[in-house]
């Protein structure tokens, strides 16, 4: 599967369960990490957990099964890595206070990029 298929199913994945606010972010020239961040916010604790659960459970259908959830004990932030792209969930507060948006928004010469 293509990674920007990979993405796009994400996007509809948060989308179809009511994740608000989502923002892909392109980290080809920014970092090696992965090619993609997907950025979203959900209501509640149980929403952050549910998105993440789900997202996983619907990756695994389309033949993505080396995903997996970071910040099972949070109830403020949660990782999906599927290794290409790297979703993160937070409640609306933290979303603000850590602002990836505006950390990945700058264009890093290609030397520069993080690993």
């Amino acid at each position: 599967m293509k990674i920007l298929d990979i993405k796009k199913n994400i996007e509809k994945i948060l989308d179809n369960n009511k994740a608000h606010n989502i923002v892909s972010i392109n980290l080809k020239n920014k970092s090696f990490i992965a090619d993609y961040m997907i950025i979203a916010s959900g209501n509640s604790s149980r929403h952050l957990q549910s998105l993440a659960e789900i997202l996983v459970s619907e990756l695994k259908k389309i033949g993505l099964y080396d995903c997996r959830i970071e910040g099972r004990d949070s109830s403020h932030w949660k990782l999906v890595d599927t290794n290409d792209v790297i979703v993160h969930i937070f409640n609306p507060e933290k979303r603000e206070f850590y602002d990836l948006e505006k950390m990945w928004a700058e264009n890093l010469p290609k030397e520069k990029a993080i690993v």
